[in-house]
């Protein structure tokens, strides 16, 4: 019998496939949700209503923590090639998740008098029994994320539709038991109790975590950010229109913005499909537009469906489901302004989603811009809120805004971003000779550099630059002020982390070098900005540069070739070995290397600087986002006069 070899989905398809999983448990989970939201409307009218929402609202602003958690649990187990490293990683989150959720519930009780002030509440005891909850929810998120990490798609669709489950009947049970209120806190509360222990994990081994305490504090960090920004945005409207309209106007909001959250919940179906995917996957698979358009068509697909549907539906439809008392007095019905609603919702739904995609690989600085709309929006509702159709207006206006913010650098990025970064990582990784100091590397910069201009003044310094002892602090703090006259906007734009090497370089590896993309270099690259092209370039189109520029690389060749060449080392940075790495400092160096017979890459030595957080830097990865952080640290460092730096070094030394 002949066996039929199964080729692997693309990413595209498994994206495709798990979203569809999702998505069919966030549809039964939002029919429940809708059910739910039906039942206690008819049950409690406007009032009790709006005060069960706006409680369980205090929930979900605190689940950014919970989400934070699930992300950067997700993104992390999603990386371990091995169970043991799974395991070891989700023990140490939810350690973290448990002490976290009791500190959430501990200040939720502490703060429960202003709290329930603030939001009109009948009784400060509903506070406290949702922080039951939030103490649960907190690890659950650490749960979720694992189960997410390992694609585990299925078992986390029916964790969320049991959640909701136990949410509906329990409210149910506790009102027709006369509980009211309490009775549907109560059993949001215990719904989340219940879907945390439903979860099982199994680990294996007792290895200690594999991570560093500095990348878990800054995923954190940027989930964090992340999730609060998404958490006001979504819910902020709900606690602000409790506060400033009647209790009736309240709860029709709620119902309205009910709406909102079964289609941001659909289109988290997605993200949680794509996210431990691309975590997973590599760069090429990254970088790819067919991946995040994937994900965005399904997301306006969905979205979209679901807004022009409300826009065609008859007002009657929600009173009849809500019931009578839910009827908007004024010009504009209660279709409009979910209707409205909904279409602002696709909109950040979008924006969401590229946010993530980012966060799946690096640092997303668009989190914080996130967050700070998330301001902007509160503020502006606090200026915009005479009736609900305004509150609705600025969330649609903002939203759009956030959009092209976040939209414009991300289309960007992809599609002007160097085509050599794109192939992902290199089957054959860069070998490390040694482990150097970054004093040694100022060093070489600064030898290359030291017939410029800029040190005319300080030749007398030419054994400091030519002869340098890295064992003495006081050469190696002369030579940092000394590059800083020229350099100082290039250097800070490093990252801090960046741990420095000598590498080996053959030609085999001269495919996963860049050239930094410069004027003169644009001319002969035609696009693609490699080593290897930018060499063929300035051997076939030599032509179209200046002369004097072609003399330059000319002359060095001729040094490589007749063996007189003793150039400063070639200065490369990177994410890791294992990834393309750019030239920071030498691509005349190595362009005049490649370009004399017989290729002499041996007389040439190479400093490479890899950091986890080099996509930051535009010397790395040149984007809208990457050149606005350069301009503003260069305006930072505008004030430090460099000269007077040195010559304060050179005080001291004195």
């Amino acid at each position: 019998m002949n066996s039929v070899t199964q080729k692997p989905q693309s990413l595209q398809a498994r994206i495709i496939s798990g979203s569809v999983v999702l998505l069919s448990g966030s549809g039964l989970t939002m029919a429940i949700n809708l059910a739910y939201n039906i039942a206690i409307a008819r049950f409690l009218g406007p009032k009790g209503f709006g005060h069960a929402t706006v409680v369980y609202t205090i929930l979900t602003l605190l689940s950014a923590v919970t989400l934070a958690f699930q992300i950067v649990s997700t993104k992390v187990v999603a990386q371990q090639p091995t169970i043991e490293g799974r395991s070891a990683v989700y023990r140490f989150f939810h350690r973290g998740a448990w002490a976290c959720g009791i500190i959430v519930a501990l200040i939720l009780v502490a703060f429960e008098n202003p709290v329930a002030a603030y939001l009109n509440l009948p009784d400060v005891s509903l506070v406290a029994l949702i922080a039951i909850g939030a103490a649960f929810y907190v690890p659950l998120g650490t749960r979720r994320g694992y189960i997410q990490g390992t694609c585990g798609f299925r078992a986390l669709a029916v964790n969320m539709v049991l959640e909701q489950a136990v949410r509906l009947v329990g409210s149910l049970a506790l009102i027709l038991m006369g509980m009211g209120v309490h009775g549907v806190i109560i059993a949001n509360s215990a719904a989340i109790a219940v879907a945390y222990f439903a979860v099982r994990v199994k680990t294996s081994g007792h290895m200690a975590s594999p991570l560093k305490r500095s990348y878990v504090l800054r995923e954190t960090l940027q989930s964090a950010v992340f999730f609060a920004g998404q958490m006001l945005i979504n819910n902020c409207g709900i606690v602000m229109v409790n506060h400033y309209f009647a209790a009736k106007e309240a709860g029709l909001y709620a119902a309205v913005a009910m709406v909102g959250r079964v289609i941001f919940a659909l289109s988290q179906a997605v993200v949680n499909s794509t996210f431990p995917l691309v975590a997973g996957g590599g760069e090429e698979a990254r970088r790819d537009l067919r991946v995040i358009a994937t994900s965005l068509m399904l997301v306006l697909g969905t979205g979209m469906t679901i807004a022009i549907g409300l826009c065609i539906a008859p007002n009657s439809l929600w009173t009849h489901l809500f019931g009578a008392e839910f009827q908007a007095s004024g010009r504009y019905s209660i279709s409009y302004l979910l209707a409205l609603y909904a279409f602002a919702t696709v909109i950040y739904s979008l924006g969401a989603v590229i946010i993530t995609f980012e966060m799946s690989y690096k640092i997303a600085n668009t989190s914080y811009v996130q967050l700070a709309f998330s301001g902007v929006l509160i503020a502006a509702i606090c200026f915009f809120h005479s009736n609900l159709r305004e509150v609705v207006l600025v969330q649609l206006a903002l939203m759009v805004c956030l959009f092209v913010l976040v939209a414009v650098p991300f289309l960007w990025n992809s599609l002007s971003g160097p085509a050599d970064l794109a192939h992902g990582p290199s089957d054959r990784p860069f070998r490390l000779i040694r482990r150097v100091s970054e004093d040694e590397v100022i060093a070489e910069f600064l030898r290359s550099d030291f017939h410029c201009a800029e040190f005319q003044n300080y030749q007398s310094m030419q054994e400091l630059v030519g002869n340098p002892n890295f064992g003495d602090a006081e050469e190696n703090s002369k030579r940092r002020a000394l590059l800083f006259i020229r350099h100082l906007a290039l250097w800070k734009e490093l990252p801090a982390d960046t741990e420095w090497y000598e590498v080996e370089v053959s030609d085999s590896d001269l495919e996963n070098i860049r050239i930094f993309p410069r004027a003169q270099w644009r001319k002969v690259a035609r696009g693609s900005f490699s080593a290897i092209e930018v060499a063929e370039g300035m051997r076939t189109r030599k032509h179209l540069l200046e002369e004097s520029f072609v003399k330059k690389i000319n002359a060095m060749s001729e040094c490589f070739r007749e063996g007189a060449a003793n150039f400063a080392a070639v200065i490369l940075i990177g994410v890791s070995e294992n990834e393309p790495v750019t030239v920071l400092d030498g691509n005349h160096r190595l362009t005049a290397a490649m370009l004399a017979a017989h290729s002499p890459l041996n007389k040439l030595r190479f400093l490479c600087g890899f950091s986890p957080r080099m996509m930051e830097c535009c010397w790395y990865n040149s984007n809208l986002v990457t050149l606005f952080r350069y301009g503003r640290n260069v305006l930072s460092h505008a004030v430090r006069n460099p000269e007077s730096e040195l010559a304060r070094v050179l005080r001291d030394a004195s």
